[in-house]
């Protein structure tokens, strides 16, 4: 599994700690692949993003796309959806865009749309969530107790 970025954190950031902290747990493994931010006018910035995306896709990627438009599932729903991606391809691709969202071509290419809600989080915390709650659904389909369902 791949997660392809826009924008490129400090190492040391404490987001980056937290992403990589779940991000070796996840099996396959989760890599980090980051780009630049585009730049020029907001149309050109999202359209060399999204360039620079679809280049660096597999052929045999199945592309999920961040986008404030997709799917909301809750954990158990994410769990569902990703033992059906893996079904389809072993190779999953996350992409995340930068500050102008998702060019249309990505988003055409991509197999399906996941959005972690109608919130506006900031890009470098999306990564550490995003590579939790893939441990957290490969958790809840392995039967493991770290997702508890039931309120207290």
């Amino acid at each position: 599994m791949r997660l392809l970025a826009i924008g490129k954190a400090p190492a040391k950031a404490p987001e980056m700690e937290i992403f990589a902290r779940y991000a070796k747990r996840i099996r396959p493994a989760l890599t980090l692949v980051e780009f630049s931010d585009g730049q020029g006018s907001p149309g050109e910035i999202k359209r060399r993003e999204g360039e620079a995306l679809l280049a660096a896709l597999k052929p045999d990627e199945f592309l999920i796309a961040l986008d404030m438009d997709g799917a909301t599932p809750d954990s158990p729903g994410l769990a569902g959806r990703l033992a059906g991606w893996l079904e389809r391809s072993k190779k999953l691709a996350f992409v995340i865009g930068g500050a102008e969202g998702l060019d249309a071509p990505v988003l055409a290419r991509a197999g399906a749309r996941l959005s972690l809600g109608s919130l506006t989080w900031p890009h470098m915390l999306v990564r550490p969530m995003l590579a939790e709650q893939i441990y957290r659904a490969q958790t809840i389909l392995a039967g493991h107790p770290y997702h508890r369902a039931g309120r207290p």
